[in-house]
């Protein structure tokens, strides 16, 4: 029962996030709510009391979205803020640093004196501060709050879409003379959580762990992955090993089964089993303070606190409905989890362990104790990834083959790694922590790095450009799982799910090619002063570009396009200053300024390179239906004709605001 009730809990909240069906206040809200609960006392029918329940979900899925949202309160920071306004922001989340600005998750605690509510994402000049802000440190500004730019060329990774799953929808840029720093005497316990972490951090300083080492002991045992260089990311994604790198649902259920065996003596006392299990909760929750009781490992933590307190019960099925229990909770209390990438992978990896491996342990019985615990890491390893290979490839475009061999290396030692870790931060703290102790623990840090290094660079094993749509991604989870279970247990029905589910994938496969390639469409690409331009007819792709030393397929505005497309053919073109698409006259005017062509018919005219015209004599001699401006102009240059256009009432596209101009058949 829990699974269906998780199942209409989702659907209310998906309903509610992309559609917002439900904008008639707190109090309607609350009266269905409570009219549904009462409606399930009254009931005797099973069915009814099966339907009314699905329906209370769905309600509850749709008001954890809308009591989430800071926008449907009256003390959002938007309905009070004025130009001139004093606003204090709380900081409440420190994130990784851009090339150029400290990076902060703030909340807009007042505005003129009047408490507030709704988060920004706030950016402060390097340059400009001497030192980092820590969460719960508030400060004083005069903002302007700029909405978050969206993907200003296709297929791009949506940032603004991402920041608003977290409720943030606006951004500020700050320089040290625009701010002001408060004493602030209050602090939560997110905060005192990231002063104990950075304690521990300076301890560890001390030692001299080289740079790499460092990060790695920061990420997997305080949750702080900003200090780990873009390479090494690189190193363990290709490597199939990234969730090493993340304090989450592997090293909190590591720790689990490290804890279970340690208390197990206690199983033996009246009532020892609970009181295991409140040992277990209790310091599995102290782990999450010391890494920082981020998002990630408080997910991690309550879904593995359920999974302690149900085995407690030593039930069937109890693993199963502990997890579901806790995604329901989780999803009630905080709805936005549901389009988190790393809420959604965990799940599924853990989902995958308990109902694939153990059919996979079945198929082979090991004779031998060290082949057994080999054939265990082989099924579980392969159980996680069928969990989540289709929706790593849908998110991140490639699959690390050898994440076998990694896994197989790596996972065995990372509960010594864990304790070993735990130790040392706890003796460094005391300030005994001797240094040899530090010098091998930091060695095997290396090592696993370097392993890691070495399997990123088989690149023959790394699959990547792989595209797959929302569609297809579910089709082949479908495939995966009617798959296993016809092969571990051949009944006709399962057979008939199985090659349904193939049917699908070609079908789907077969639609997907056919549309991509009868595709046509001219694109103008937004890139920082430079200008491209593509005229793509089904699998190919005709650019014009000045990029002489790149390869078009490198070029990152253009390459999430070209995957998502699955564009064939790319041939750079020159298109001198005409092109005739679809009927559709589009002229090219670059820094050379010509634009007067014979037997143009309401053109689409392109500027590029900021050339030196009078805008509004081009209006009156080739009468253009649409001017668009990419990224190779200069912004004052932009300006300044944005509002001619308008005087002229001719449409102006720039694709630095509005993103890329797409010309469809």
């Amino acid at each position: 029962m829990p699974l269906h009730l998780l199942v209409f809990l989702i659907l209310g909240i998906g309903v509610q996030f992309y559609t917002q069906i439900w904008s008639f206040g707190f109090l309607t809200l609350f009266i269905i709510i409570l009219s549904l609960v009462l409606l399930l006392f009254l009931l005797w029918n099973r069915k009814g009391i099966t339907f009314v329940s699905l329906l209370l979900f769905f309600v509850i899925g749709v008001s954890s979205v809308y009591i989430n949202d800071a926008r449907n309160f009256e003390s959002y920071y938007k309905m009070v803020l004025k130009k001139d306004s004093n606003v204090i922001l709380r900081i409440t989340k420190t994130l990784k640093p851009s090339l150029y600005y400290q990076k902060y998750q703030a909340e807009v605690f007042q505005v003129d004196g009047m408490k507030t509510r709704g988060a920004i994402l706030l950016n402060i000049q390097k340059d400009s501060i001497e030192t980092p802000l820590k969460v719960d440190d508030k400060i004083l500004v005069k903002p302007e709050f700029k909405e978050v730019t969206p993907p200003l060329n296709p297929n791009q990774f949506d940032y603004q879409f991402y920041l608003a799953k977290q409720g943030i929808y606006h951004q500020l840029f700050l320089e040290n003379l625009y701010f002001l720093k408060l004493l602030n005497p209050s602090v939560s316990l997110v905060g005192i959580s990231e002063k104990f972490r950075d304690k521990m951090q300076q301890s560890l300083v001390k030692y001299h762990f080289k740079n790499d080492e460092f990060a790695v002991i920061s990420a997997l045992l305080l949750g702080q992955r900003q200090d780990i260089s873009k390479e090494l990311i690189t190193d363990y994604s290709r490597a199939g090993a990234i969730h090493i790198l993340a304090v989450s649902g592997l090293h909190v259920g590591i720790i689990l089964l490290i804890l279970s065996f340690l208390f197990k003596p206690l199983e033996r006392l009246k009532n020892g089993k609970y009181l295991k299990a409140f040992c277990i909760v209790l310091l599995l929750w102290m782990f999450a303070f010391i890494a920082g009781l981020s998002a990630s490992v408080v997910r991690a933590v309550t879904m593995f606190t359920f999974l302690a307190i149900g085995q407690s019960f030593q039930r069937k099925s109890v693993v199963e409905f502990s997890l579901i229990s806790s995604m329901l909770f989780l999803l009630i209390i905080k709805p936005m989890f549901l389009f988190d990438v790393g809420f959604q992978l965990s799940y599924l990896a853990v989902f995958g362990i308990i109902w694939i491996q153990p059919k996979l342990y079945a198929i082979y019985k090991p004779r031998f104790k060290l082949d057994d615990k080999i054939w265990q890491l082989f099924t579980v390893s392969i159980a996680a990834q069928v969990g989540i290979l289709p929706l790593s490839i849908y998110y991140f475009q490639q699959f690390p083959s050898l994440f076998v061999v990694s896994n197989l290396v790596i996972i065995p030692f990372l509960g010594f790694i864990l304790m070993g870790g735990i130790l040392v931060i706890a003796l460094s703290l005391l300030n005994i922590l001797p240094a040899f102790l530090a010098s091998i623990y930091g060695e095997v840090i290396s090592w696993m790095n370097a392993f890691v290094s070495w399997i990123s660079q088989q690149e023959q094993f790394l699959l990547q450009e792989i595209s797959l749509s929302f569609l297809m991604m579910l089709a082949w989870y479908f495939f995966f799982f009617s798959g296993i279970f016809f092969l571990l247990k051949r009944k006709p029905k399962r057979l008939l799910y199985f090659l349904v589910a193939i049917v699908m994938i070609q079908s789907i496969s077969f639609v997907e090619n056919k549309t991509l390639a009868e595709k046509k469409e001219l694109i103008v690409f937004h890139k920082s002063r430079f200008s491209i331009i593509g005229k793509r007819v089904g699998n190919k792709l005709l650019l014009q570009h000045h990029l002489d030393t790149i390869v078009s397929k490198e070029i990152s505005a253009i390459k999430p396009y070209i995957i998502a497309e699955d564009i064939k053919t790319i041939r750079k073109i020159d298109f001198q200053n005409f092109i005739n698409f679809q009927n559709q006259h589009i002229l090219l005017v670059d820094s050379l300024g010509i634009y007067k062509v014979e037997n143009l018919v309401k053109p689409i005219v392109v500027l590029q390179y900021s050339p030196k015209i009078n805008l509004e004599r081009l209006i009156k001699t080739i009468k253009p239906s649409t001017i668009i401006a990419d990224g190779s102009n200069y912004k004052r240059d932009v300006a300044t004709w944005k509002i001619i256009a308008k005087k002229q009432q001719i449409p102006f596209h720039y694709t630095g605001q509005s993103g890329a101009f797409t010309l469809k058949k």
